[in-house]
């Protein structure tokens, strides 16, 4: 099983230490991450934090994987909230009223499946859920799920929890 974990500063795949930065903001570990794996997909720089935690974890695990029947299935705590509030800003100030569509297409948090999916051309199913903590039984069931039935041959499973500068995320790949 691959696994992959993004946080503090640093990306571990199957408990090897791959990148380290000690950078203050997100923003700027995520971008230097981008430059080191040379990931090539330029619309990363226009998705939020959460989106570009969740696509880098997964770009960790999938980038050298036969991708086309992947379901994805992840989960995290606050939702789109970091994102959600930056909105939030952009619309609350009468004499500053400019909301902003690139910030408001990221106030779902399906929305960083739909950039995973994009980028590796998968066409099966996905789910988002918000939940208190990991269930790691749940997402192994669930993720089962798609594999008996046949809509998936392998699952990739996710935590992506971010908001301000607090992340972390970690993503495994389940196969039958």
């Amino acid at each position: 099983m691959k696994i992959c974990f993004i946080e503090n500063g640093s990306i571990t795949v199957d408990e090897e230490v791959v990148f380290q930065e000690d950078l203050p903001h997100f923003n700027d570990f995520a971008k230097a991450a981008y430059k080191k794996f040379s990931f090539d997909y330029p619309k990363f720089h226009k998705m939020d934090a959460l989106s570009k935690l969740a696509f880098m974890a997964s770009e960790m695990v999938l980038r050298d994987e036969e991708n086309k029947n992947t379901a994805l299935v992840f989960a995290n705590r606050s939702s789109s909230l970091d994102t959600d509030m930056k909105y939030q800003e952009s619309i609350s100030s009468a004499e500053n009223y400019f909301p902003s569509p690139a910030v408001f297409v990221y106030t779902l948090p399906n929305i960083c499946l739909g950039e995973i999916s994009i980028r590796h051309q998968l066409q099966t199913e996905n789910a988002f859920f918000v939940t208190d903590e990991f269930d790691e039984d749940f997402m192994n069931l669930y993720a089962g799920q798609l594999l008996k039935s046949g809509k998936a041959e392998q699952v990739l499973c996710g935590w992506v929890e971010l908001y301000g500068e607090n992340y972390k995320g970690f993503v495994y790949l389940l196969t039958l």
